[in-house]
């Protein structure tokens, strides 16, 4: 009889299960297949781009699929990723970039995808390579507003606690590019377009992945003055050409950003060929595998990070109290939040916040053991996916006398985990399918 394995492999056993089923390596192919089926290859010239922290990686397998199926199609195009995110290519460019506040390399990479786009012919082929981060690697602003606006907009809006869906509301109506503006260009020119999104949003709408560069949008120009007033976001924090702008979006003097009506007859399609919920399945697969009952809280778990783990820790409880036959895994994705005042540095990210909050209300829970993660391999700050934790680590923290709240008042969830030697490592994984949250619950 085998022996029970320990806690901590388990845990990192289901985010690696859950990293793995997203890998850009295994589903691209496999979705490309789908697409152009035997016969029905792109003919001539394949133009490619693409933005996002798994878009270099999905570039790569693209271009290993089209040298074995599409041997007479020629490929080329420019695909912008975050530093350190690359992936190796013959013919598609891949240029890396600031992320998640844009920078000159990410701008003068997203003018080098417009300026591809604005070259297709009637009936060439674009396929655009999606995934989470591709909003702030595409950030190309509309004339009238610079790199520096969009960056301190965009810091704004980060410190605010504002979530991703709004802040990307904002993004979209200032772009050249998000917002269907990349597939308005493709239409005019008479162009097919394949979109292939790794989703990295909760309710996974292709027009929110990436702020939908390819994909119809609900929002308007309404929407994203709301948002700024809603965060106090004024002409104290947001440079007045974005306010602007926006302003004259409001009275009708700015296009709006692609709508349904604009697809009418086009040659338009988004495949999203990964989610957080197929990535918290194989977790619980992997789980089960293990003797654990896996029940998922859902893949749209949203809210501050510390607020979401106090939660959470009384799910743990009411479990506690009710009794369970045998061990617990409780799985759940989504995006939380982290709002940081002015006067503090914080240093961390939303995934080791939550579980920073969670391990300090659960302290009379000693049979516990969780990890929370973001799935592209970075949380926040620093370069650590995120953070994990389970008796041995609570026990650590009592004899070194480290305790929990004073990192939490200062969003120091990094530094509270590095100092346990509780950080979960796994450097850029090439893909993007948002954060990953498990807790194990023994008796």
């Amino acid at each position: 009889m085998s022996l029970p394995l320990p806690t901590e492999t388990i845990l990192k056993s289901a985010f690696a299960a859950a990293v793995s089923v997203a890998d850009p390596q295994v589903i691209v192919p496999q979705y490309l297949a789908k697409i152009f089926p035997n016969g029905k290859e792109p003919k001539g010239k394949c133009w490619v781009v693409g933005a996002g922290k798994a878009s270099a990686s999905m570039a790569s397998a693209l271009e290993s699929y089209a040298q074995t199926h599409w041997p007479d199609t020629a490929i080329a195009g420019v695909v912008l990723t975050r530093y350190g995110h690359g992936s190796p290519t013959s013919h598609i460019n891949i240029i890396e970039a600031g992320h998640p506040v844009p920078d000159q390399a990410g701008m003068d990479g997203a003018k080098a995808v417009l300026a591809l786009v604005n070259q297709l012919q009637a009936d060439d082929v674009l396929i655009a390579l999606v995934s989470g981060g591709g909003s702030s690697l595409l950030t190309l602003p509309q004339a009238g507003i610079s790199i520096e606006d969009m960056r301190i907009t965009t810091e704004a809006l980060l410190r605010s606690g504002a979530p991703i869906e709004e802040m990307n509301v904002v993004r979209k109506h200032l772009s050249a590019i998000l917002g269907g503006n990349l597939a308005r260009v493709a239409i005019a020119r008479g162009a097919r377009v394949e979109a292939l999104l790794i989703s990295d949003v909760t309710g996974d709408s292709p027009a929110d992945i990436a702020s939908g560069p390819c994909a119809a949008d609900y929002s308007t120009y309404l929407d994203a003055l709301n948002i700024l007033q809603k965060y106090n976001l004024d002409e104290s924090s947001v440079p007045p050409t974005v306010l602007n702008h926006l302003k004259q979006g409001l009275a009708g003097e700015k296009p709006e950003t692609l709508k349904d009506v604009d697809l009418v007859d086009a040659q338009v399609a988004n495949h999203v060929i990964a989610t957080a919920y197929k990535s918290l399945e194989a977790a619980a697969e992997c789980v089960r595998s293990h003797g654990y009952e896996p029940i998922i809280l859902g893949d749209t778990i949203t809210g501050e990070a510390q607020e979401v783990g106090a939660s959470h820790a009384n799910i743990i409880r009411d479990y506690f109290s009710k009794g369970f036959d045998q061990p617990i895994a409780l799985i759940s994705g989504g995006e939380c939040t982290v709002s940081i005042p002015a006067d503090v540095k914080g240093r961390g990210g939303r995934c080791s916040e939550y579980l920073l909050s969670l391990f300090a209300h659960t302290q009379d829970l000693p049979s516990l053991a969780g990890l929370a993660a973001d799935t592209d391999g970075i949380d926040g700050s620093e370069k650590n996916a995120g953070a994990w934790f389970n008796e041995d680590i609570r026990h650590q923290s009592q004899i070194k006398g480290i305790s929990a709240e004073p990192f939490l008042k200062t969003h120091d969830c990094y530094g509270f985990f590095a100092d346990l030697r509780a950080l979960v490592e796994t450097g850029p994984t090439l893909t993007n399918v948002n954060d990953f949250r498990i807790i194990l619950l023994n008796k």
